[in-house]
């Protein structure tokens, strides 16, 4: 198992930032396979956290709510290749902090909390795998927290396109706005930047 190096945005969503293959395998041979369509609720913000995923194929965005008005703001994404999880919530069956929602037709291979507890006491090797992904998730959000105070909009931009340029065909502008903690004007001022830079 090992870690590599990449900037914020980058490490957020790149799938070969950890060395998950154990996990991917457990998941293909324990697991359920489920398609959620689009707008379907992978897990409920409140409910009971019920499950980890490895996704196939499509993608997942993960949505909370304003304190007092109720907004809804994207937070984080999981992509083709990735695992889609409310961590550690779900290890702990605890209520779900967030709302994972299917941008698309996406298909997962999932697991419960019980039985990826029994995958970790396995041995030596399996929960230090447990203890990796906490470190992991925790520099993520570390990671998200940079992204926001030290990065321009441009820059978020400019790396979310990097990652995933189809995901403007999934994602409103608006939604992209709120992931970039931006007003959906700035977002059509670097479109139009980008379309006067590229004539």
């Amino acid at each position: 198992m090992h870690l590599q190096i990449f900037s914020p945005m980058e490490q957020k969503f790149s799938n070969n930032s950890l060395d998950l293959e154990t996990l991917r395998e457990f998941c293909r041979r324990e697991g359920e396979l489920v398609t959620y369509h689009k707008g379907d609720q992978l897990e409920r913000e409140g409910d009971p956290a019920r499950w980890f995923a490895y996704v196939e194929s499509g993608c997942f965005k993960y949505v909370n709510h304003g304190i007092s008005d109720y907004k809804a703001h994207i937070t984080w994404f999981s992509f083709e290749g990735e695992f889609v999880v409310d961590y550690p919530t779900f290890l702990y069956d605890r209520p779900s902090q967030t709302t994972i929602v299917a941008m698309m037709t996406s298909r997962v291979i999932r697991v419960t909390g019980q039985q990826l507890e029994q995958f970790f006491d396995q041995s030596k090797e399996t929960m230090k795998l447990r203890a990796i992904i906490a470190e992991h998730i925790l520099l993520q959000f570390r990671s998200r927290y940079l992204d926001l105070h030290c990065a321009t909009a441009r820059e978020r931009y400019d790396l979310l396109m990097q990652r995933c340029p189809g995901i403007v065909d999934h994602l409103a502008l608006h939604d992209i706005a709120s992931f970039l903690n931006v007003h959906p004007n700035t977002i059509s001022k670097i479109r139009r930047d980008i379309t006067f830079e590229t004539k």
